[in-house]
């Protein structure tokens, strides 16, 4: 779509980001670009005209990192009928396909869930019932993705198609392995190759010739590439690299020569899925690597969090090139009696303080209003204290600037701030989990101030990948747990189990925001490697950072 449709982003409709936004306002709010009630694919007759048929989109998933899918595929995996999909389409790519059909129909070498042919009839089927079908595929349908073939399946067949190119991993596995595939003084061709072209019966010249040669699907055939290209003339010194699960916090690289690449590959144990890069364009990867230099690259990190809280700190773990485990052990859910809640909503502008202690009772406070039919409005003269920066920023978004922002989450800490400021004598309202803690208000009401508890919400325990965590654990690949509350330390906890814990407690290192996280995981037995000492996923973070520089 030319740059002038949309200019500087979002210039079209004059709200930043709104062209493929959340709330999706390409056609003005009802849905989202594909909308929900179908304002792009309409009912399928109005679309296609005479044709009851559905419609194929055969999509590029990319390399594997998210931030690498493209906008249009993003847009078809949320809203197609169907997702037919891939081994080597990245697991977060997967786990956002929000169709109600998702089709796996993975090949690896020598292990096909479904023939070709059988995958092709499966997308004629399906789009015969009407549904839009994204067949989606790691890297690029056309680049040995055999998109070719599935889209002369939809031809004889009389199914429209569409093709959407992703970024393949002939170039982008490279790129994050810090090697370029071309350079101005080095080489300025390369060929992508598959490796079933160096089968035992091909001769030497049936590798094309290149600066720089990548070959995908290679690692079974190392042997024989590597003996045709010496065969041909090739120096036994040319640089060559592996790369495996390129662009995700998995990526390995190992860089030889044809001389000695087998040897450095059986000593890494490097498997598929792989690359290969065979050129001069590999010495450069000395100079030029980035992806795997990151602060916690070759870490995995157990992240305790509730999914809905912990995308903040998943984002600044794996930027900084961390593997990420979610487990969360806790789950926040909707508090079916708001009785306590809209009481003191009735009775607000009586209240000389409103706390509020988290992200989520922000939000859901804000919820409630509008279901109400109130908004900010209601808070009238009400100061306003925001416990944690997250908290404030959560206020802050719905033009609410917080009065006061105690330096430290702990309550007791909290409760002097507001008794500073003259809370002894006012009345307070705390906006919160059902569960929190009791010591705030206690603190306050012993030094004479009236306080309310509004529950908005309620947390309980979650242990639905507590069996991932158990056994990432016990293979030795994790290298931190993060824990966020004192909730997720006793949640993680019960979910494993205490022995089971104590007993494994070696394989780890523990991370905690805060002083009263801290004192929690003592209590069970959990000495913190890491405290963050603010009540952020950034100071948790970085506490992990200065750890891991501690240890070398």
């Amino acid at each position: 779509m030319p740059d002038s449709d949309f200019g500087v982003v979002g210039r079209k409709f004059g709200v930043p980001g709104v062209v493929f936004g959340a709330v999706g306002n390409h056609f003005g709010g009802v849905g989202n670009r594909f909308g929900a009630v179908g304002d792009h694919f309409g009912e399928v007759a109005t679309l296609f005209g005479e044709s009851m048929n559905g419609k194929v989109f055969l999509v590029g998933a990319g390399p594997g990192d998210f931030g690498l899918l493209t906008v249009r595929a993003r847009d078809l995996i949320s809203c197609c009928d169907c997702v037919v999909f891939d081994a080597l389409v990245g697991e977060k790519i997967v786990a956002a396909i929000e169709a109600n059909e998702k089709i796996y129909v993975g090949k690896r070498a020598g292990q096909h869930s479904m023939t070709q042919e059988q995958i092709n009839a499966l997308l004629i089927e399906k789009a015969r019932e009407g549904k839009t079908v994204c067949r989606l595929k790691g890297g690029d349908p056309f680049v040995f993705g055999r998109g070719g073939e599935e889209a002369l399946a939809c031809v004889e067949n009389g199914i429209p198609f569409e093709i959407v190119p992703g970024i393949s991993s002939a170039i982008a596995a490279p790129a994050y392995a810090g090697i370029p595939v071309t350079h101005r003084e080095i080489a300025t061709s390369f060929a992508v190759v598959t490796g079933h072209t160096a089968s035992d019966d091909a001769p030497p010249e049936a590798i094309p010739r290149a600066d720089t040669l990548v070959f995908l699907m290679g690692v079974k055939a190392l042997p024989l590439i590597v003996s045709r290209l010496l065969e041909r003339g090739e120096s036994p010194q040319k640089p060559v690299a592996l790369v495996r699960w390129g662009t995700t916090n998995k990526q390995e690289t190992v860089v030889g020569t044809l001389e000695n690449i087998e040897a450095e590959v059986e000593k890494a144990g490097l498997k598929s899925p792989a690359l290969i890069v065979v050129g001069d364009v590999v010495n450069l990867r000395e100079k030029l690597r980035w992806f795997d230099t990151r602060p916690l690259t070759g870490q995995t990190v157990v992240v305790t969090r509730a999914r809905a809280q912990s995308s903040s700190l998943v984002f600044d773990l794996e930027n900084l090139g961390a593997r990420v485990l979610e487990c969360p052990t806790i789950r926040v859910e909707k508090l079916e009696d708001l009785t306590a809640c809209d009481a003191a909503i009735a009775q607000i502008r009586g209240f000389d303080w409103v706390v509020f202690t988290s992200t989520n009772g922000v939000e859901r406070f804000w919820n409630r209003l509008r279901e109400l039919n109130l908004d900010a409005r209601a808070l009238g003269e009400n100061k306003v204290a925001a416990i944690g920066p997250a908290t404030r920023e959560a206020l802050e978004k719905i033009g609410v600037s917080p009065d006061f922002l105690p330096p430290s989450s702990i309550s007791e800490d909290v409760a002097a701030g507001l008794l500073e400021r003259g809370a002894a004598s006012q009345k307070i309202l705390i906006v919160r989990a059902l569960e929190g803690r009791e010591v705030l208000g206690q603190e306050l009401e012993k030094a004479g101030a009236s306080v309310a508890i509004a529950p908005i919400y309620r947390t309980v325990p979650d242990n639905s990948n507590a069996d991932l965590a158990r056994e990432a654990i016990e293979n030795g690949e994790v290298n931190w747990v993060s824990f966020t509350s004192s909730s997720t330390v006793k949640n993680f906890v019960d979910a494993l189990g205490a022995e089971w814990v104590s007993a494994h407690r070696s394989r780890f290192k523990i991370a905690v925001i805060g002083p009263v996280t801290a004192q929690t995981a003592r209590k069970m037995g959990l000495e913190p490697d890491a405290i963050a000492p603010e009540a952020t996923t950034q100071s948790l973070v970085l506490a992990m950072q200065n750890a891991n520089a501690r240890a070398v």
